[in-house]
């Protein structure tokens, strides 16, 4: 009776221990969120600087994946995806529009299919901020393809502009945002089991 006991009282501490860590996790990319939102549009922005926050929150995403119940290897595979495309950026960097935008909507679409089968397997308001994080994505993804036949022009006949180099930083932001509040739910979650 006493080693069931000692059992359930450790497991409690792991559930709690794992819900802040996802609380932290989720914090922290809406925290990037914010700082993508932020960057300065108008001197330009490298792809150093987008596929760091790409690396950064990816890691942050799937350490936040490896403490997941349920999930754990989709939440890890999007963090993965997400620590792809920011490789991409830093070894391949592109200072043209164009070669950037192709990496963003790949990284957008793998991660709505991923998030969305993860939402199929997910249970309570846990499945529904994942399939609204999954939305997120894909909506994303097709704002920037129907975008590009828009920017095509502006971008043949002024060059790539501020104003669409920004467009990036706040499709990460809007991204980053959705996946942080989503992990907050997801450790709202796991405290509540842990109580």
């Amino acid at each position: 009776m006493g080693q069931q006991l000692a059992t359930q009282a450790h497991d409690r501490f792991n559930d709690r221990t794992r819900a802040r860590g996802i609380r932290v996790a989720g914090i922290a990319i809406i925290l990037l969120g914010a700082g993508a939102a932020l960057l300065p549009a108008e001197k330009g922005i490298s792809s150093d600087v987008m596929g760091a926050m790409l690396v950064a929150a990816g890691l942050i995403e799937t350490i936040a994946g490896s403490l997941r119940r349920q999930v754990r290897p989709l939440a890890m595979a999007a963090g993965a995806v997400t620590v792809l495309a920011g490789l991409l950026f830093l070894i391949n960097p592109e200072t043209r529009f164009f070669p950037s935008v192709t990496p963003i909507i790949g990284w957008l679409v793998l991660r709505a299919l991923i998030l969305g089968y993860a939402s199929t397997h997910s249970t309570g308001s846990v499945r529904t901020w994942t399939a609204t994080s999954a939305g997120i994505d894909l909506l994303l993804a097709v704002l920037l393809i129907a975008g590009l036949s828009i920017a095509a022009i502006v971008v043949s006949v002024f060059g790539p502009t501020p104003q669409l180099i920004a467009s990036f930083a706040w499709v990460m932001a809007a991204s980053f945002v959705a996946n942080g509040m989503m992990l907050l739910e997801v450790a709202s979650c796991e405290r509540q089991a842990a109580s």
